[in-house]
């Protein structure tokens, strides 16, 4: 069906953070397949563990225990503090599994029409629940009835959460990004997130937290929210978690992990041995190699470098980051051409990135980038930018 429109490039096979076309050429992968791939293409360890794991087992369904499951939600919960976990195929799934989550505790509590509050530019998903909790338009036009429910405000507005609580008596969550992604790499105010847990503390609401693009490292923490030294009472991953087989994982507390009972939720592929073996390796893999302390250097180092090329010029309204997410948001009128062309031109230079949000060139590089390849991806964009900029004036 047509819900794509590719680029004309069909990649064969890769190596770290390259990838090579079906002509042989090389490209550098500045977006990890929009953040997915944070240990690179063909990690030895990754490729090891699904080699052996296929050779042994691949799928019994849920009705029996599954050691390398219970294994990786081991690891998960000590190094995220949360104490359950239920796993998915998607991040849409996730956040469907935390939503469902969030109306069975409000029907818990008594409350029959459970509202969860969502963000204006937020990116959730496209089942027919998420894409009604996404904050964009785009994705949810021509779907209608959306599903009901959501209460929007605007992110990084404390006083509009406020307000919702004060004439609202059916909230039941708060189900928020970190850091947005597909709204353009939008970075609150350092305390929002603190703001938030204390407003659901005092409202006896579920902060629910979508770490889908920020989480397994690519914050510069395991996961953004520690950042801010709080825990949610749920978090949603996928992309990164298993560096491109898919595997999705709703994380719980407590308070909100015993919700579920059996047959409230499953799933037949969740959670089965080939995905969570390679999960678990994925963690192995960014502790052994110390990837935390190379995403930071590296998120320093190319927005010092990015900073220092661009970050003067009047056609570039800012430059943000956190972590290996960087976002240039460009002024679209100062342009040559439309910002989406950032992306032809790109590829057409051996780079890969992303624009989002209309204007703002999004990259999101593996966590295992190294200096060589920071300035390479700094030289090329920079040069890209600068060059549509001359043109814009001289014509």
């Amino acid at each position: 069906m047509k819900t794509y429109a590719p680029l004309d490039v069909t990649f064969e096979h890769g190596e770290g953070a390259y990838l090579w076309d079906s002509k042989q050429q090389k490209y550098l992968d500045a977006l990890c397949g929009i953040a997915v791939c944070g240990l690179g293409h063909a990690h030895p360890a990754i490729t090891r563990t699904i080699t052996e794991q296929a050779g042994k087992l691949l799928h019994t369904s849920n009705l029996y225990q599954i050691d390398k499951q219970q294994h990786l939600a081991s690891q998960l919960c000590e190094i995220s503090g949360m104490s359950r976990v239920f796993f998915s195929n998607s991040g849409a799934e996730a956040n469907e599994a935390a939503i469902k989550i969030a109306r069975l505790f409000g029907h818990n509590n008594n409350i029959e029409n459970p509202a969860i509050i969502v963000m204006e530019n937020s990116f959730h998903g496209r089942t027919m629940a998420t894409l009604s909790a996404t904050g964009n338009r785009k994705v949810q036009a021509g779907f209608e009835p959306l599903v009901q429910g959501f209460i929007r405000a605007p992110f990084n507005n404390v006083d509009a959460i406020k307000n919702i609580a004060e004439n609202n008596n059916n909230v039941v969550a708060i189900l928020v990004e970190p850091v947005q992604g597909e709204g353009g790499i939008n970075i609150p105010d350092a305390d929002y997130l603190n703001q938030l847990r204390e407003i659901c503390d005092q409202q006896n609401w579920l902060l629910m937290l979508d770490e889908i693009q920020t989480g397994m490292a690519r914050s510069g923490q395991w996961f953004a929210f520690q950042h801010n030294n709080i825990q949610p009472d749920v978090m949603t991953l996928a992309k990164a978690l298993g560096n491109g087989v898919p595997i999705g994982a709703c994380l719980a507390n407590e308070k909100a992990g015993e919700v579920f009972q059996p047959g409230n939720h499953g799933s037949t592929f969740g959670g089965n041995p080939l995905m969570c073996a390679t999960a678990s390796t994925v963690i192995d893999t960014i502790k052994s190699e110390n990837l935390l302390s190379n995403v930071n250097k590296m998120s320093r180092y190319l927005l010092d470098a990015f900073n220092d090329k661009l970050g003067q010029l009047d056609g570039v309204r800012e430059i943000r980051g956190l972590g290996l997410m960087i976002g240039i948001e460009l002024d679209s009128e100062q342009v040559a051409h439309e910002c989406s062309e950032f992306v032809k031109l790109a590829l057409q230079k051996n780079l890969l990135i992303n624009v989002t949000a209309g204007s703002v060139i999004r990259l999101l590089p593996p966590l295992i980038l190294d200096q060589q390849q920071a300035d390479s991806i700094v030289s090329t964009v920079s040069e890209l930018v600068i060059d549509s900029l001359q043109n814009k004036v001289a014509a």
